[in-house]
């Protein structure tokens, strides 16, 4: 979706205010939680009418979804290609870190994941922009891995792009443990392992 629209007839949305609407959003997010936030409050926060919220989102739905996919596609770091399985593996997991490692993007990432227990369609519209992409990163991995003759060409990739993703992720969303150099490097290897054996 873009982030700058231009509506029939009219001027192109003010990059400062769609900003300032996002930063609120997110904060919104991080002190009560997606249930409890409105577009009102959003709008408030931010220092703009409603109107201007609603011109650019017709539902807070619509305005968590554009403006995650919006922050993932500005700040998804590529994963290097570091010639070997086990050095892409490590700059993957380097990269997840990079993404959810913050603990207020953490408290806002769960909050979202139970919500979208409770609203399915919300769950199917943040696979596309917050999963896919990280899952189209892996399989660059996987590939580049069989390319080199490090995995082999009938590797379960759905297990292998799980196995590359979950366990950090569930580290990081739910253990209260640190992941630091000496775990990150722990995991690689396991990775790695666990990889060849799919």
């Amino acid at each position: 979706m873009s982030t700058e629209r231009k509506p029939a007839g009219a001027a192109a949305f003010q990059e400062s205010v769609t900003a300032a609407i996002t930063a609120a959003m997110f904060d919104q997010l991080a002190e009560i939680g997606y249930a409890r936030m409105t577009m009102d409050a959003v709008a408030r926060q931010a220092g703009v009418g409603k109107a201007a919220v609603y011109r650019r989102w017709p539902s807070k739905q619509a305005m968590l979804v554009d403006r995650v996919g919006a922050v993932l596609r500005d700040n998804l770091p590529e994963v290097p290609n570091a010639g070997s399985l086990a050095g892409d593996v490590r700059g993957f997991l380097d990269v997840i870190v990079a993404q959810i490692g913050d603990p207020r993007t953490r408290r806002i990432a769960l909050d979202v994941l139970v919500e979208t227990t409770r609203t399915p369609e919300l769950g199917t519209a943040l696979n596309d922009v917050v999963a896919e992409p990280r899952r189209t990163a892996a399989a660059a991995v996987l590939s580049r891995a069989i390319d080199r003759g490090e995995l082999p060409a009938g590797l379960d990739r759905e297990l292998g792009l799980d196995l590359l993703i979950s366990p950090l992720v569930m580290r990081l969303l739910f253990a209260t443990g640190e992941v630091g150099e000496a775990y990150l490097t722990r995991l690689t290897a396991v990775t790695v392992a666990g990889l060849g054996a799919l």
